[in-house]
C-alpha cells in the first residue's frame, strides 16, 4: 500500500524523470531510501549518450551492492517513476534490495508508447515479480502515473 511518505518519495522520482527529460534523456528517475528514511542516492536516466544500460534503477542496485550491508540493502526501498525493466529488476534482485514502489507500471508505459507513437522498447515489458518472485512491490500510483505519462508525451 502506498502512503503519504511513499508519495513524497515518488514525487521526487518524477522530478528526477523531469530532469532527465530536460537533459534530452528518457524520463525516468529513482531514489534509494534507507529504513530510517534517509535518502541514500538519487539518479535519473542517462541513456542519451548511447549506453542504454544507464538506467537509474541499475545504478542504484550497483551502488547499494558496493556501499551497503546485505541487511541495509534488504530494508531499503527503491522509489521510481516507472516500474523496473527486466535488466533493472534482475539487478535489484541480485543486489538483495528491499521494497520497490513505482509511480507508473511497465504495462502503462507500453500502452502509452502505442498511443503516443513512441518506438517500442527493445525489451519485453515484464512485471518485476516475474523476474524477482519474492519482491515486495507497490504501484502504480494513479495520480503520479498521469504526470509520468505527460513526461513521455513530451519525448522527442
Amino acid at each position: 500500500m502506498i502512503d503519504s511518505t511513499d508519495r513524497r518519495h515518488l514525487a521526487r522520482a518524477v522530478e528526477l524523470a523531469q530532469e532527465a527529460l530536460d537533459a534530452a534523456d528518457e524520463p525516468f528517475g529513482s531514489l534509494l531510501v534507507a529504513a530510517d528514511g534517509t535518502v541514500l542516492l538519487e539518479d535519473r536516466n542517462r541513456v542519451s549518450g548511447g549506453d542504454h544500460t544507464q538506467h537509474p534503477e541499475f545504478a542504484i542496485a550497483r551502488w547499494a551492492a558496493q556501499h551497503l550491508t546485505p541487511e541495509d540493502r534488504a530494508t531499503a526501498t527503491v522509489y521510481t517513476s516507472g516500474e523496473h525493466c527486466p535488466m533493472c529488476a534482475a539487478a535489484h534482485g541480485w543486489a538483495g534490495l528491499g521494497r520497490i514502489v513505482y509511480a507508473s507500471s511497465s504495462a502503462q508505459l507500453a500502452q502509452w508508447a502505442g498511443e503516443l507513437g513512441l518506438p517500442p522498447a527493445p525489451v519485453a515489458a515484464i512485471p518485476i515479480t516475474t523476474i524477482v518472485p519474492g519482491a515486495a512491490v507497490d504501484g502504480p500510483d494513479e495520480e503520479l502515473a498521469h504526470r509520468v505519462r505527460a513526461l513521455h508525451a513530451r519525448r522527442p
